[in-house]
Order: C-alpha cells, then structure tokens, then sequence
C-alpha cells in the first residue's frame, strides 16, 4: 500500500474546513465539491455533548482516517452520517446539496453505505445471499439467483477480495474474509460514500493487509471513504488525510506522513490545534 501525499504541507496540520462550497443558483455543483461535507455537527445526549461544532468533508476518490481515543465521537459521527442518530444542530451535504439523513433507509437511497464492528452478516448462509440480504433481486416474484451470483462475482473481482466460493457459508471463512464480505456488500447499492468503523480491529497482520488493500480498491473506484481505525498504522498505510477528534470536538487535520507524535498528541490532548482540544 502507498501514501497518497497531500496538495498541502502535512506538518503542521492545515486549518479545519472551511464551511461547505456553494455552487451557483441553477448551476451544477461546482468542480472539487465535496461528496460528503459536514458543518458544525453537534449531538447531545441529555447533559453529555458526543459531537460539538464538528466540520469534515470526503470528496469521491479520497480516504479520510477519522481517529481519536475512546469516547472521541467517532463512533458517534459515523452513526449520523449512517442515520442511525439525529444531529442536533448542523449542515449535512451531499454532492453539494443540503439533506436531511433520517434513517438508515435514506441514508442508503442517498448513496451512504456503512459497515459497523458487528457486520450485520448472517453466519448460516452464504456470500451471495449475505451480499443481497434484503435487497434481493426478484423477477416474476421469484429469486433472480443467477444474476445476484453473476453481481457477487463481479463485486469481489473489483474489491480483489479472496474468497474460496461464493457459495461458503460465512462461519466457513476467516474474520478477513467476513470483513472483505461485509465491504462487498456495500458496493450492491452503488453507493458514493463508504463509512468502515473499526474495519481492521481484532485481524491478523495477513487479513489487515486485505482489508486495507480493499479499502485502497474503493478509493480506486471512485469512493468516498471514512475508516474509522484506532490503530495509526493502518490509517496511515491508505488514508490521504487524517482528522482527528477529541472530546467530540475537531483537534487537528493531518496528512498521512505526517510525524506520529504530532497525531498522538492531537489525540490525547498534549497539543492543541485550532483552539479546539485539551
């Protein structure tokens, strides 16, 4: 895997990002716009503040590396980019255009596709039907097999995922392979944003090696990419750039070259970046 360097000096890391890019009235969105821009995100739950003022962009074909130690709002922030929680205040766009993500059904129709730790998959069936699981394709009320089977097939190719058959159960293949099934399954739905939460936790050096090549495989394909990783290493290894969050809030941008005790000090609070931290 290669760094992706940065159009801007890594060290010290760059300002936070500007609010989301206007396009004319009437006007496609202008060149460069973000695919995914969010601007002062905040969630409260009762007393306690999870995001305050957060602001990320992803444009198509980028990895952003979203860290920060426990209780950062990473977690958090992927679930309302998922829609599985409502921010309280803040703008989400899209594309350049402005949406509301209320569910994890829109969330799908607007072309964001999110694997959580757990996977979501069904131990007892197999890889196509685990891709498909409740987005079959029918035709004449039947199951159109062939045509999900061919779909996988050409699905894995693009991801270069190593799977034995598409015919294996998943509790047949190693966590790797699960992982590398459960980032297949969000390319079903042609999404332009993909949010991996902690994709490489608890593999093996071989298997971790898969999943970050996978996740080079979608930046290759056009993709936005969110990988949310506690381990630098790995986000280092295929992100372009790295924001960090602490205490729910903004603690600084940086490039993937950019020198690990900077990050780490960006994560613990030992330095503070933009005013936001600490």
């Amino acid at each position: 895997m290669t760094n992706r360097p940065l159009t801007h000096p890594a060290h010290p890391p760059a300002a936070l990002p500007p609010p989301c890019p206007p396009s004319p009235p009437g006007q496609p969105p202008l060149p460069r716009t973000p695919v995914l821009c969010l601007q002062g995100i905040t969630k409260r739950f009762g007393a306690v503040e999870a995001l305050l003022d957060v602001s990320v962009q992803v444009h198509e074909g980028e990895v952003v590396g979203l860290v920060g130690d426990n209780a950062a709002g990473k977690s958090t922030l992927a679930k309302v980019i998922a829609g599985a929680l409502q921010p309280d205040t803040g703008l989400i766009e899209l594309g350049g255009e402005p949406v509301q993500i209320g569910s994890p059904s829109s969330a799908h129709a607007l072309g964001i596709a999110t694997v959580f730790q757990d996977l979501a998959l069904c131990e007892n069936l197999d890889v196509t039907a685990n891709l498909f699981l409740g987005r079959e394709l029918k035709r004449s009320g039947l199951m159109h097999d062939g045509q999900m089977e061919a779909h996988t097939r050409s699905v894995l190719h693009d991801l270069r995922a190593n799977i034995p058959s598409i015919h294996t159960p998943l509790n047949q293949l190693s966590a790797g392979q699960r992982q590398a099934v459960a980032i297949a399954r969000t390319l079903i739905g042609r999404p332009r944003l993909v949010v991996l939460d902690e994709p490489t936790s608890s593999l093996s050096v071989a298997q971790t090696a898969e999943v970050l090549t996978h996740i080079e495989r979608l930046r290759d394909l056009g993709l936005g990419v969110i990988f949310i990783s506690h381990n630098l290493t790995d986000v280092r290894a295929v992100a372009d750039r790295i924001e960090v969050l602490r205490h729910g809030q903004n603690n600084g941008t940086f490039g993937p070259d950019a020198a690990q005790s900077d990050l780490i000090g960006a994560i613990t609070g030992a330095t503070r970046f933009g005013g936001l931290g600490g």
